[in-house]
């Protein structure tokens, strides 16, 4: 699919202008009451085809930011990635190296902010899984450039976004593909777009958007 050269004037996510966004949902203390009610317990449906189908991509270094109990991670791992896991809640941890431990799969899991804190080194793949969507709207410019960060010149960045279109000030918020391309147009380059293979109560709400950082 072709890039506009001028993309589409950024809209605003549905009603954010006049409700109160929650910017403090507190996804430790979610863990720590066994409240993941996000977890499907298995990898992004999504993912697992494109690994599938991309088997000849090649391989190196992927990281999972807000990576949860690890699914995601553990199917790069499996796929040959050697992968990172990333998240801002210290009990997930844990609970990832564990499940990986399970499979004796090498996937280096870490407590972290991927919106402000430096690389510890540099990524082939960044794949998200609704990050996007988890994350305060007015908190969206630092996700673009958190990319730029932690990508190398000519990695992919692989995301599963969750495009619903009314916000009630909580998680998950609502996007657009006139929002996507406004932010991630530079210095990102589409490659394509797709409606994946999703959970049951996801289905049809899911698009996949793979870029390359130029």
């Amino acid at each position: 699919m072709l890039i506009p050269k001028k993309p589409a004037k950024f809209l605003t996510p549905s009603g954010a202008a006049s409700m109160q966004i929650n910017e403090d949902r507190d996804w430790e203390a979610l863990y720590q009451a066994n409240d993941t009610f996000w977890d499907h317990g298995e990898a992004s449906p999504g993912l697992v085809d494109y690994l599938a189908a991309n088997s000849s991509l090649p391989l190196g270094q992927a990281l999972v930011p807000g990576c949860g109990r690890g699914h995601d991670a553990r199917a790069l791992a499996q796929a040959g990635w050697a992968a990172t896991g990333l998240d801002l809640a210290p009990s997930s941890v844990p609970l990832a190296k564990r499940l990986a431990d399970e499979e004796r799969l090498p996937i280096d899991y870490r407590i972290g902010d991927f919106l402000s804190d430096e690389p510890h080194k540099l990524f082939d793949l960044v794949f998200e899984h609704t990050l996007f969507c988890a994350i305060p709207p007015v908190r969206r410019d630092d996700y673009v450039q958190a990319l730029r960060r932690w990508l190398k010149p000519g990695g992919l960045y692989l995301a599963v976004n969750y495009m619903i279109t009314e916000d009630n000030g909580e998680p998950p918020f609502s996007t657009t593909t006139a929002e996507l391309d406004e932010r991630f147009g530079e210095p990102f380059e589409l490659l394509r777009r797709w409606t994946p293979r999703s959970y049951e109560s996801r289905e049809g709400k899911e698009l996949i958007n793979e870029w390359r950082f130029r």
